[in-house]
């Protein structure tokens, strides 16, 4: 049986003094389109929401719910780094300007920072841990991750309404084969990631 994120992280961060302890998670590194999404979401240890999980071990519904329950009980941050910074960046780079962007939309600046990954952002505005998999670890980073998926899906599917033929509002603009036929069919939008391969190849084949 795979075992839940609990709230062992955050309880050793407060017995070092830490006060206020958030989780940071990003969702989008891998969609050919979109922005990337983070959250921070700093939760109420007496209000914990229950059901809380990576969100991608949940349903779209249940995820939904979930975010809405978490934005009633705990403090919640979300931001992202568009098309233009992933392009200008790079994906982890862009990924880790939204985490920073999310932290500093709180509002104060966290004792401790749990986040979701093997490296910290080099400009985090307060300590932070790395947290492998800190999805299915920790309690934060699940919550920080079921809003960042749902608010991310919320602006794929509206941009899906602007673009359509691409299917953004069931592939969130991830690589699939609906996705890819629409970009051979259709050709490139103004969001999609022009240094990512799929998209790349295209504008290439396009200009020769």
């Amino acid at each position: 049986m795979t075992s839940l994120p609990d709230y062992t992280l955050e309880q050793a961060a407060r017995a070092q003094g830490a006060r206020v302890v958030v989780g940071v998670d990003e969702v989008g590194r891998g969609p050919l389109a979109g922005p990337v999404t983070a959250a921070a979401v700093w939760l109420d240890p007496d209000r914990l929401p229950p059901g809380l999980n990576d969100s991608k071990k949940l349903t779209a519904k249940r995820r939904v719910a979930l975010a809405a329950a978490i934005r009633d009980c705990a403090e919640v941050s979300v931001a992202h780094a568009s098309v233009q910074e992933i392009d200008a960046l790079n994906i982890l780079q862009a990924s880790h300007l939204a985490m920073c962007r999310a932290i500093a939309g709180l509002s104060c600046l966290p004792d401790m920072a749990l986040v979701d990954g093997n490296r910290l952002p080099r400009d985090l505005p307060c300590p932070g841990q790395a947290v492998v998999r800190g999805d299915g670890q920790s309690l934060s980073i699940a919550a920080a991750s079921i809003v960042a998926k749902v608010a991310r899906d919320a602006i794929m599917a509206d941009l899906a309404q602007q673009f359509p033929g691409y299917g953004w509002e069931k592939n969130a603009g991830y690589p699939t084969p609906a996705h890819l036929a629409g970009l051979r069919d259709i050709g490139v939008s103004p969001h999609h990631r022009r240094s990512f391969a799929p998209v790349h190849n295209i504008l290439c084949g396009a200009s020769s």
